[in-house]
């Protein structure tokens, strides 16, 4: 059975990727997209059902292994009942049938997962070099450009991919909406970077040849040596022939090869920790999921392409274009008048990303994640088990003959690779396989829904945002109550605006603004946000050792977020410098109005598209103790923190390489020992960290208790992690690569708080219409739309965008199909239109962008046109 045979006998899949992926679509050239309309009236959106409260609080099981297995060997332990869950990505199509037809395994979906081709960006046009002076051509723009059209990604897709994967060109992903909005823009790149090698090699030649290199017996030299380009290949998936594919690629050029294959965790300290000026790699095999639906990827380009990215050696090496760098800053920050604006900036954003190509994308894994038939969890659309927010609250067993939920027992959950970097909570460890578990460790103000990509309140009861008249910002849910004001707002005086490092004090707007020089337009607002808590929030939230949450925990967070990159701290760390830049770009203040109940108010000039995702607080400030890589008490970072400015080890990895000290984890290995004599010290003292301000929070008794709870803690567990989520950290096993979780008898929800998701209602499309029309006259096209064969509501749906593409691959018109009923939608070609389209083969192409999933759904129609 050849692969395109076994993918129809294995459709339940596939058939759905196919609708869903517009990477499937060709690639044609466009003309301007109509402006997207702004929508102001609120949709009704389901929620979960709310389900019958059970006795038992937090999560279901009682304890959660996670260990490490190749995906090959997991599925026969899952079907022989000794492992739980696979909590990765796998793509292989003979895999994916096998578990289709086993009736005790089931599967998850996953939308998120791509993979991309690193470049080391090391050195600069003027000098393109490593440390050792060796020449690296990826320091040049347009060779990295030129990668592009090296890359045959349909063939990467469907020969190494077996078709579990879909062409991927831009750094936004194809299944979340900001594809859907801006399809037109999307479709022109894709064309003119599809593949190409003879364009490859022209500019690659051009290029070499100004940098001094030449052609010798077809190997290109440079100072009289071999440029040889070192591929960094990951060997667990196919990423192993992926890197393969691309070392026989770059042989084309004219260069010589080397091949590094590695694991993650052999691979990590060359490309995620070690210095890119080393010159240690080339290339490197990245591979990336998407943890949760992303409505607004503004982001994603401060991300992958400036160092506000990461605080990792290789995000600071990047040089993005004064152009570029200001477009991304302003993009995560939301920084546009209306939809229009921000449609232009996503345009020029995503050229520049090209031209720059620091990252070369490839591919979308059309995924699964295999589990027990009778363990149930929710997992997210785009990331799977691995990546929902919700899977530790919703994880369970389940009756066979009920589908009831099971109370207790041990579910044990695979991943490739585990502990591969250490774990800290303001720098650690970034990769999925620990925050998975991680995660499960953590609470949250709000919950990322794994179909919608918007919020629910978690931690916190309700908020209230104000934004000024314009601003494109709309409201789902009932939580939230989104008001819109005349005027930017003013900020009070009483507003903590700033901080001093040295005082270790907020600065007010009123004492900032009295400066000489102070920024008037700071003392102003265009966005506010109260987050209201629940009466009884620090009655009932506990750390895992015990301790009380309370209000010190939150401000630590605040005071932590400025006084890293303050380079009169003693924990200064360059690395923190750029986010906080793009921070202070869009922060204006924040204030806690009330302590009983708590009220916080914060001031910023940062939205987003959804009220519920402003809500969040996480570009601000989190509603509840969260950091970068995880959950923290005030008493146990004070830990860190003291090692820290004793420059004993680092909380970032570059902070680490910079002092030649470890990079600090808080649960293994060489800090602990450094850690536990810094709880002794603070024990011993009383320590308060930061006490001008704290002070007023914390008193010397409840200081003692702390330490006291953590001494017991440690005591215990042997490590410092704590956090306030459904399971605790019981222990982890660097060497022999496993996690081992217990549950928080003390979490206050119960069990059955999350468990309501149904179904995803994931648009199904089928367009019925003419297969031949004749030039000039009108021609209808009717779109069914369904959900497991029954009609879709439409209003359930946010639009509906078409795309008519001639025969020699323009797009001539882009529109908006009209509602007719539920479940139906009609695309009318008027007669003026076919006129205009040449004799021949033309498409339709469909896309459907639902409200109640936040991933579209696609479709082609092909109809020949005649003179």
């Amino acid at each position: 059975m050849n692969k395109k045979t076994l993918m129809i006998g294995v459709a339940a899949l596939l058939v759905l990727v196919a609708i869903l992926l517009v990477a499937f679509w060709p690639q044609p050239a466009v003309e301007e997209q109509e402006e997207e309309p702004v929508v102001e009236e609120p949709v009704e959106v389901p929620v979960p059902p709310v389900v019958q409260p059970v006795g038992r609080t937090g999560a279901w099981l009682d304890e959660i292994v996670g260990v490490v297995a190749d995906h090959n060997l997991a599925i026969p332990q899952i079907e022989a009942g000794d492992l739980h869950a696979f909590a990765d990505d796998v793509t292989d199509p003979e895999l994916f049938a096998r578990v289709v037809e086993h009736p005790e395994v089931g599967y998850e979906k996953l939308f998120g997962v791509f993979n991309e081709l690193t470049l080391n960006p090391a050195g600069t046009p003027e000098a393109p070099y490593f440390r050792d002076g060796r020449l690296n051509p990826f320091a040049i723009p347009r060779i990295r450009e030129a990668m592009n059209w090296l890359v045959d990604r349909t063939h990467v897709a469907e020969e190494i991919y077996g078709g579990m994967a879909v062409p991927r060109y831009l750094p936004i992903h194809p299944a979340f909406p900001d594809y859907a909005r801006y399809i037109d823009v999307a479709r022109r790149l894709e064309l003119y970077y599809a593949y190409n090698p003879e364009r490859a090699k022209q500019v690659v030649t051009e290029e070499m040849q100004k940098l001094g290199a030449e052609l010798v017996d077809g190997i290109w030299h440079y100072e009289g040596e071999p440029v040889v380009i070192i591929l960094l290949i990951r060997v667990e998936d196919a990423r192993l022939p992926l890197g393969q594919y691309m070392t026989r690629q770059m042989q084309t050029l004219g260069f010589q090869t080397t091949e590094l294959l590695k694991t993650s965790a052999e691979a990590a300290p060359l490309w995620l920790r070690g210095d890119p000026y080393d010159g240690s790699y080339h290339i490197y095999t990245g591979g990336w999921i998407s943890p949760s639906i992303m409505r607004d990827q503004g982001a994603e380009f401060n991300f992958f392409y400036t160092n506000r990215g990461l605080p990792n050696p290789l995000w600071q090496a990047t040089k993005p274009t004064a152009e570029f760098y200001e477009l991304a800053d302003r993009l995560a920050r939301s920084d546009f008048a209306d939809l229009e604006e921000r449609e232009d900036m996503f345009e020029r954003a995503l050229e520049l990303a090209m031209q720059d190509s620091h990252r070369i994308f490839v591919v979308n894994s059309v995924g699964f994640m295999p589990r027990s038939e009778h363990f149930a969890v929710a997992a997210d659309l785009a990331g799977g088990i691995s990546g929902a927010y919700l899977w530790a609250l919703t994880s369970r067993f389940e009756d066979p003959a009920t589908g009831e939920p099971i109370e207790g027992g041990t579910a044990t959950i695979a991943m490739p690779d585990l502990l591969t970097d250490p774990w800290n909570p303001i720098a650690g460890s970034n990769w999925i396989f620990d925050n998975m578990f991680i995660r499960a460790t953590a609470d949250f103000g709000t919950l990322w829904d794994p179909f919608t990509g918007l919020t629910h309140p978690q931690r916190i009861e309700r908020a209230e945002i104000s934004v000024v008249e314009g601003t494109p910002v709309g409201v789902t849910h009932d939580w939230v109550d989104l008001q819109f004001e005349p005027a930017s707002m003013d900020v009070p005086g009483d507003a903590w605006v700033d901080w001093d490092p040295v005082t270790q004090e907020f600065i007010t707007l009123d004492q900032a603004s009295a400066v000489e020089g102070w920024d008037a337009t700071r003392s102003t607002a265009d966005v506010r946000v109260r987050i209201h808590y629940p009466a009884d929030f620090f009655d009932t939230v506990k750390w895992h050792d015990g301790s009380p949450m309370d209000l010190s925990d939150i401000v630590m967070a605040m005071i932590l977020n400025f006084d890293r990159a303050k380079e009169q701290s003693p924990i200064y760390d360059a690395s923190a410098v750029p986010a906080f830049t793009t921070f202070m770009d869009h922060f204006r203040g924040v204030r806690i109005i009330s302590e009983d109940p708590l009220v916080i108010e914060s001031y910023t000039n940062m939205t987003f598209l959804d009220a519920e995702v402003i809500a969040t607080g996480w570009t601000w400030f989190p509603s509840i103790p969260l950091y970068a890589q995880g959950p923290g008490a005030w008493h146990n970072l004070t830990l860190g923190i003291l090692a820290e400015q004793n420059r004993e080890l680092a909380f970032s990895t570059s902070k680490a390489a910079e002092l030649q000290v470890d990079w600090m984890s808080y649960i293994a290995g060489p800090s602990i020992p450094i850690l536990e004599r810094h709880l002794s010290e603070a024990q011993a003292q009383g320590f308060i960290p930061f006490e001008p301000t704290l002070g007023q929070f914390i008193t010397s008794e409840e200081a003692s208790a702390r330490y006291e709870a953590l001494m017991t803690w440690f005591e215990d567990k042997g490590h410092f992690w704590i956090g306030s989520g459904p399971f605790y950290l019981e222990a982890a096993h660097p060497v022999e690569r496993i996690v081992h979780l217990r549950r928080f008898a003390d979490f206050p929800d119960p069990a059955s708080k999350w468990v309501g998701f149904a179904a995803p209602k994931i648009a199904e499309l089928d367009i019925t219409g003419p297969a031949v029309v004749t030039s000039g006259e009108e021609v209808t096209f009717d779109v069914n739309v369904t959900f497991e064969d029954q009609p879709y509501p439409v209003d359930y749906v946010n639009f509906v965008t078409y795309l008519v593409i001639d025969a020699n691959g323009e797009i001539v018109h882009v529109g908006e199909g009209q509602a007719v009923s539920d479940g139906l939608w009609r695309v009318v070609l008027d007669a003026d239109l076919t006129e205009g389209i040449v004799a021949g083969s033309t498409r339709l192409e469909v896309v459907v962008s639902p409200n109640v999933v936040a991933i579209p759904s696609f479709s082609t129609a092909t109809f020949v046109v005649l003179p």
